[in-house]
């Protein structure tokens, strides 16, 4: 309840739109590196009649300044679905979403696993979908957001999704 939501590589809007109907008393935010990304993204929240709830502004999800960007210092929530794969340094991205969390809050990330229980004729076939994408599942996530977690003192749960199609990592910080 009236919390404050932000949303790191935000692209077209589609997992910021679908948040902000789900918890209509939070204020929602999106960083996206990309300005052709955000006009989609811009435009599917006025569709939706969000634009009074999230803000968006254009950065670069490994180092930005949310009081610069948004005026706001710190998130209750920060969320990073399916970008990570796709952003060079990614793993600059995890420690700046921990810096902008609020005592208290978490970080949740979802993105590609490693297919793991996949049969390998599947595996193989996605993999080269993806790569047409420039997507790279990141197959140290995991150790990073634990490693991540532990420097800053933070709880860590972890779990594969779809035999390894995804992965879900959430870190909640100490209050």
């Amino acid at each position: 309840q009236g919390g404050t939501v932000l949303e790191l590589g935000c692209g077209t809007g589609r997992n910021i739109v679908l948040a902000a109907r789900s918890y209509p008393d939070a204020r929602f935010f999106g960083l996206d590196i990309s300005a052709e990304m955000l006009e989609t993204a811009n435009a599917a929240i006025a569709r939706e009649g969000l634009s009074d709830r999230v803000e968006l502004a254009r950065g670069d999800a490994t180092d930005f300044d949310p009081a610069a960007l948004f005026g706001i210092e710190r998130f209750d929530r920060v969320f990073i679905s399916y970008s990570l794969s796709m952003i060079p340094g990614w793993e600059k991205t995890v420690s700046a979403a921990l810096a902008a969390l609020a005592p208290g809050g978490s970080l949740h990330v979802v993105d590609f696993g490693q297919q793991e229980g996949l049969p390998n004729w599947f595996r193989a076939l996605l993999r080269g979908w993806l790569r047409k994408f420039h997507v790279t599942p990141r197959a140290s996530l995991r150790d990073v957001l634990d490693s991540e977690s532990k420097r800053t003192g933070a709880t860590f749960r972890f779990r594969t999704l779809y035999r390894g199609y995804a992965w879900l990592g959430v870190i909640g910080a100490r209050m």
